[in-house]
């Protein structure tokens, strides 16, 4: 595995997690086995690898560092994969596949968009990530972290937050909490208009009315005085259907 001695590169948003006992309280959470086809999303040094490739016997990881995946590549069983994740095809694995991963803050948000497109060909993801992040998330309608993120993931994916990580926990430590988020997809996925999410988001001070004029809301049955952050995943559903037709 990486030694601890690398340093961590700004430019990759590098925060490496060391913290045993929260290792521990991941593995434990994501409760890897034999049959599981699992993928890691930045191993960095590998703490959570370990553990992860021991209870599972093979494992895929997905690093961007060179150094690092370098180092990686020694470990019977462990499959690397010198890549950029938001730009790496994931429909390469075989369906069920488990998803994990301690997620670069700086590009949290993308990945998460991208991986979003993978929901029907996953069993589950657990991630590690800015607790602010994660709080938009898991939101209801209606509350201020509401937003265009939390209605393109809860469209597919039932969400939890696990548990929080203190900032002592990586090194360096970053400047935010962190917290240990789980997402298992729907049976029955919404079809919501990327396009359409974005304009309502970007708007989400107006009126649904000015934000979208295009839409017909009498026909999809929603008020049109309302504002975006009001509206569920299955009213924006509806928007998408009244979009199209």
């Amino acid at each position: 595995m990486p030694s601890s001695s690398h340093r961590p590169r700004k430019r990759f948003g590098q925060h490496f997690l060391h913290e045993k006992r929260v290792v521990a309280r991941l593995v434990e959470a994501i409760a890897p086995s034999k049959e599981d086809f699992i993928v890691e999303i930045g191993p960095g040094e590998g703490v959570l690898t370990a553990p992860l490739l021991e209870r599972a016997g093979h494992l895929e990881v997905i690093e961007l560092d060179r150094d690092l995946a370098a180092a990686l590549r020694d470990r019977q069983g462990l499959v690397v994969h010198c890549a950029d994740a938001l730009e790496f095809d994931f429909g390469q694995f075989p369906a069920g596949m488990r998803i994990v991963g301690n997620l670069p803050y700086n590009v949290s948000t993308p990945l998460l968009f991208h991986l979003a497109r993978y929901a029907p060909q996953v069993r589950d993801l657990h991630f590690m990530l800015q607790l602010e992040v994660v709080e938009r998330m898991v939101a209801a309608p209606s509350t201020p972290a509401y937003g265009r993120l939390s209605v393109a993931l809860q469209a597919r994916f039932a969400m939890k937050k696990l548990f929080k990580v203190a900032k002592g926990a990586f090194r360096p430590p970053p400047k935010v909490e962190s917290a240990v988020v789980r997402m298992q997809p729907l049976d029955w996925q919404l079809p919501i208009d990327e396009e359409l999410l974005r304009r309502a988001f970007s708007a989400r001070r107006k009126t649904l009315r000015n934000a979208l004029p295009e839409i017909d809301f009498e026909a999809a049955g929603i008020d049109p005085k309302l504002r975006p952050e009001n509206l569920s995943p299955e009213d924006y559903a509806r928007l998408s259907m009244n979009s199209i037709l």
